[in-house]
């Protein structure tokens, strides 16, 4: 791994899951970095997503380009620390439970910023997209309820991070962070939140609305 060059600066906020995602990897991997704020999660205008015409954050600017997407920007922070972890991608979840549970994490909180979205711009909650969505959040959820420990007990025991826990923890804390959906029914997946939420990488960045 190189040292860092120059610090990076991420642009998200800290009411955002996918930029959490990057920040509990930054902590973990002790990679320093500047915060900038979107403003306004409804602009159109790619110049307040530091330049991603998806419209979408976090971005991370660093000495080697700007990195759109959350899974890319762990990685480029990964490449930036000097620390010697041993960490799990998506990649190496090889058998179909490991990689299930990691496709349905993320997907869930993709389907999450779907409703907090459609909130955000007064859509009819009462419509089939809608009713679709939040479905399809409740199974994901119940899948991931009866499948997280068994995936945790799949996962190496010498890892010091897996991309798998870090957005399982974020989605979790966030549906409670939002009131998307009540948390409560799942014992299991508050169990692994809590253990994770140990970590001081996780109370370090807990969400909050940027002003």
């Amino acid at each position: 791994m190189r040292a860092i060059q120059q610090k990076p600066k991420l642009t998200g906020r800290s009411s955002s899951h996918f930029t959490r995602v990057a920040r509990i990897y930054a902590a973990e991997l002790g990679v320093e970095y500047s915060f900038q704020v979107v403003p306004d999660l409804l602009s159109t205008h790619s110049a307040d997503y530091a330049g991603n015409p998806a419209l979408r954050l976090p971005i991370l600017e660093s000495a080697s380009g700007s990195w759109f997407g959350t899974l890319g920007i762990c990685r480029e922070l990964a490449r930036h620390s000097t620390r010697q972890l041993r960490l799990i991608w998506p990649e190496d979840l090889q058998d179909p439970l490991l990689s299930n549970a990691q496709e349905f994490a993320v997907q869930a909180m993709t389907t999450e910023v779907a409703l907090v979205m459609a909130s955000l711009s007064g859509e009819n909650s009462d419509g089939a997209q809608h009713a679709k969505q939040r479905t399809s959040l409740l199974n994901l959820l119940a899948w991931l309820e009866g499948n997280v420990d068994g995936t945790l007990a799949a996962l190496p025991e010498t890892r010091d991070l897996s991309y798998f826990e870090v957005t399982l923890f974020c989605l979790l804390t966030h549906l409670e962070f939002r009131g998307v959906v009540p948390v409560s029914p799942y014992p299991a997946l508050l169990a692994f939140c809590a253990r994770f939420g140990s970590r001081e990488a996780a109370r370090d960045t807990a969400y909050r609305f940027d002003r």
